[in-house]
């Protein structure tokens, strides 16, 4: 079970986004807080099911796309087919292995200045109005760099 932190802020995140505040959605929610492991639905049924333990994928997935929907959460693609999820609480991009599928945060001092900058001049150059991004790139990881014998182990 998330802190009681955790349980606090995701509780006044639903409110802000004015999203009715369900046990499921509120549980599930404080589960992508509190893990920063990227899971994938059966992955958060899994972590649940102490708490919750009859709750379905259907639910899950239906909470997940709310989630989507409201720009509280958002869907990753690793490359193995499977759709992973990642509270975006806190401005960062991924990295994405091309070879294991690994997803690392990545976020660094500035990020935020940078983020905007590139809204502002997608804004300018497309003539859109920007109301979010979301960036992702790719790459391999350290451990697969060292599997693969591209880079040694130090």
């Amino acid at each position: 079970m998330a802190s009681n932190a955790v349980m606090e802020e995701t509780l006044q995140v639903l409110k802000d986004h004015k999203l009715r505040v369900t046990p499921q959605r509120h549980i599930i929610l404080a589960y992508l807080v509190s893990h920063h492991n990227h899971p994938t639905v059966e992955t958060i049924r899994d972590g649940l099911s102490k708490d919750l333990p009859n709750i379905g994928a259907s639910t899950i997935y239906n909470t997940l796309n709310t989630f989507v929907d409201h720009h509280l959460v958002v869907e990753l693609q690793n490359g193995d087919g499977s759709t992973h999820y990642d509270y975006f609480g806190t401005p960062h991009y991924h990295a994405i292995c091309t070879n294991c599928g690994r997803i690392v945060d990545v976020t660094y001092p500035g990020f935020s200045d940078t983020e905007k900058n590139l809204e502002k001049k997608t804004a300018e150059i497309s003539g859109y109005m920007i109301s979010g991004n979301h960036m992702e790139v790719y790459g391999l990881c350290p451990e697969c760099q060292i599997k693969l014998g591209i880079k040694k182990n130090d």
